[in-house]
């Protein structure tokens, strides 16, 4: 009976909702970098009115659940679910790596900036050049720690009507039902998210490790 979920059109219909977790996750992670890398910049080094703006944005996001962001965007705009889905966790996304870009730049001491500006450097030349590249080090496991934990999130979008493969999942329970077929269907999904998951986790500890042995 168990085996009938192995049937062509089924991993198919999987693979295909894969690819929808996926492209969910690439664009929630590409805005929630870009607009967290500038959040983040501004949290740590910009004035004081604006560093206290991005601090309560930082803050009142990252204690809200992100299923309530995506329930919040898909109806209360008119966007199709998969671009309300990308829109919520890209603002959810954004206070998160905000916070681990004040983190990283937090963890250069203070020594390099004076160093810095002793040679003429401002601010930007001082992060580019030399804040940078020493903080990425200590960005890398907590920044790929958000890229799993985003594919993972993705399985919430299913709550709005979006077939990825936590959502195909169910859509193939209302037809293989019996306690044996749900069990290996759920864990066929569950070793895909582990499978991908496990492995970015083993990429960014090569990484980190390579970068460690660096000197900038």
């Amino acid at each position: 009976m168990v085996g009938v979920l192995f049937q062509s059109d089924i991993l198919v219909f999987l693979f295909n909702g894969l690819l929808i977790t996926l492209e969910i996750a690439f664009f929630s992670l590409l805005f929630s970098m870009v607009f967290g890398i500038v959040l983040g910049i501004i949290r740590f080094g910009g004035n004081k009115t604006l560093s206290s703006m991005a601090a309560v944005y930082i803050d009142s996001v990252r204690n809200l659940p992100s299923l309530l962001f995506i329930l919040a965007a898909r109806f209360m705009t008119t966007l199709p679910p998969i671009y309300s889905t990308v829109l919520a966790m890209s603002v959810f996304g954004t206070a998160i790596v905000a916070e681990i870009i004040r983190g990283g730049l937090n963890s250069i001491g203070k020594g390099q900036w004076e160093a810095a500006k002793s040679q003429g450097f401002g601010f930007l030349k001082t992060l580019r050049y030399i804040i940078l590249p020493q903080a990425l080090r200590n960005m890398i496991p907590p920044l790929m720690s958000q890229t799993t934990t985003v594919i993972k999130d993705t399985s919430f979008a299913w709550a709005v009507g979006i077939e990825e493969i936590t959502g195909r999942g169910m859509i193939i329970m209302g037809k293989y039902n019996s306690t044996p077929q749900v069990f290996a269907l759920f864990g066929m999904i569950a070793a895909i998210y582990f499978i991908l998951n496990y492995s970015l986790s083993l990429y960014s500890r090569n990484l980190h490790k390579s970068l460690a042995h660096r000197s900038f």
